[in-house]
């Protein structure tokens, strides 16, 4: 099809909007009626939906900086860097350990849960492939150019995983027994955003995405694995404890189609969902989902996607061998967990919204702060050992009123204070800024009780120095 005639159909596509309820009740909702629009999410009775209609589809963003911008860096966890490009940043040692934590917490979910296939792929690729440019032609502005030193030949840097694997599937062989296949990367991407886009961990131009594509035999087959990634990240967004809102966008003929198992998706997630319903087909896929996070600011980010792919495969000539020995083209079931930055940054506007603002306890960079009431204490306190649980000892000169208010300024889920008492009785003080209450607990009831509250997460040693007197400051 030419480019034009394209255009024209793209053009004359036509779209209507709802709110599909868990029960399967849709509320018309016509974006150029803003008293209707309100009075449908009323009757939706989701907060988190409410955030995203008014922020996105409404075109009402809160307009604030969100709270995380300065947090991130009070907190000695990401800074800018003013020798790179804006939206590139620095992680320092606590705030790469929460990266770290979760590129595991993704590659557990991709590679244990949903075995899939590791692969690793260029982050340059050649502006004059026809297969790289028809795929990207309508990013072209958001792209970062270079140029090789010895030619004019142009490259461009990636802005999804979508360029490298597609030319791995293209080049692998592939029969129907091995469909459908699971393919995950994990892939630093750039996008050049716009200056005044960027936003903190929001909106920033080089990104981390662990990315899970699944390629199947037909289009039922790819629907079936779309409704299980859909599941599977419907767990995932409520396990983060992040506040999430879930939009659709789909071609009508497809949603006719399968309403009812789109109401069983919404009916699974138990809230209601917003949902586009397009005339004919404007890109790629046939339907797609997002789940976008809500942050402090009642602001919206998309999180996790899947989008089902009815175009790439024939773009890149992916094909698999069939039962009856003749090639047939593949059906794409994209995903992506989210990229590392936009979890991070709901993560710590999640903490924002709270009186008391806390990370879950699998992420916080200290787990338990050791404070001795006096020089006397501190040798006990250096070689307390606490199993599988990130603690340091403040061994500062500071007083114990300054070394507590720190420790709350810190966020640090629990605090130990170790005087003599404690010191001889091997039973410790121990403050939850999560509930302000204080109990008594031995070393291993302390250890029993974090380990118990991070089951089923990634977990990694303290990345700075155990004791605060040995550590430098990233400010």
């Amino acid at each position: 099809m030419e480019l034009k005639n394209r255009e024209d159909i793209v053009k004359n596509i036509q779209s209507r909007r709802i709110i599909l309820l868990p029960d399967g009740t849709e509320l018309p909702v016509d974006l150029a009626k803003e008293d209707e629009v309100m009075a449908a999410l009323a009757k939706a009775e989701c907060k988190p939906l409410e955030a995203y209609v008014v922020s996105e589809e409404l075109k009402k963003p809160p307009g604030i900086e969100p709270p995380s911008v300065k947090i991130m860096q009070a907190h000695e966890l990401v800074g800018y860097e003013p020798s790179s490009d804006s939206g590139n940043f620095r992680f320092y040692p606590k705030g790469y350990l929460i990266f770290q934590l979760l590129h595991d917490w993704a590659n557990e979910i991709a590679v244990s849960r949903f075995k899939a296939l590791q692969i690793d792929s260029p982050l340059l690729y050649a502006w004059d492939d026809p297969q790289i440019r028809e795929q990207a032609g309508t990013f072209h502005e958001r792209h970062y150019s270079v140029r090789s030193p010895d030619s004019d030949r142009e490259f461009i840097l990636r802005f999804a995983g979508d360029f490298g694997l597609f030319k791995i599937m293209k080049d692998a062989t592939i029969s129907y027994r091995n469909l459908p296949l699971r393919m995950y990367e994990f892939s630093k991407s750039f996008r050049y955003e716009r200056s005044g886009e960027l936003s903190g961990l929001k909106r920033l131009r080089a990104f981390h995405m662990p990315d899970i594509h699944c390629f199947c035999r037909d289009i039922d087959e790819g629907w079936a694995e779309y409704q299980e990634l859909y599941r599977n990240y419907s767990d995932l967004a409520d396990a983060s404890g992040v506040e999430y809102a879930i939009v659709f966008r789909i071609v009508e003929s497809f949603y006719l189609e399968n309403r009812s198992r789109i109401v069983d998706l919404v009916k699974y997630s138990n809230q209601p969902a917003f949902i586009e319903i397009l005339s004919e087909a404007k890109h790629y896929w046939a339907v797609k989902n997002e789940f976008q996070g809500v942050d402090s600011t009642r602001g919206c980010i998309q999180l996790s996607t899947v989008q089902l792919d009815v175009k790439d495969a024939q773009v890149y000539g992916i094909d698999y061998t069939d039962r009856d020995g003749k090639k047939k083209g593949c059906i794409i079931c994209h995903s992506s967990i989210g990229s590392i930055e936009r979890w991070y940054y709901s993560i710590l506007e999640e903490a924002l919204k709270k009186e008391q603002p806390t990370l879950p306890v699998w992420l916080a960079p200290t787990q338990v702060r050791i404070i001795p009431v006096s020089e006397k204490q501190q040798e006990y306190c250096r070689y307390l050992d606490i199993d599988g649980v990130r603690y340091d000892v403040d061994d500062s000169d500071e007083t114990l009123a300054k070394k507590i208010a720190k420790a709350n300024t810190e966020w640090i889920p629990y605090v130990a204070v170790v005087g003599d008492r404690e010191a001889e009785s091997g039973v410790l003080s121990v403050s939850i800024r999560e509930t302000g209450k204080r109990v008594t607990m031995t070393r291993e009831e302390l250890a029993q009780e974090i380990r118990m509250r991070c089951a089923g997460k990634p977990y990694r040693p303290l990345a700075l120095p155990k004791l605060l007197s040995q550590r430098p400051t990233f400010k």
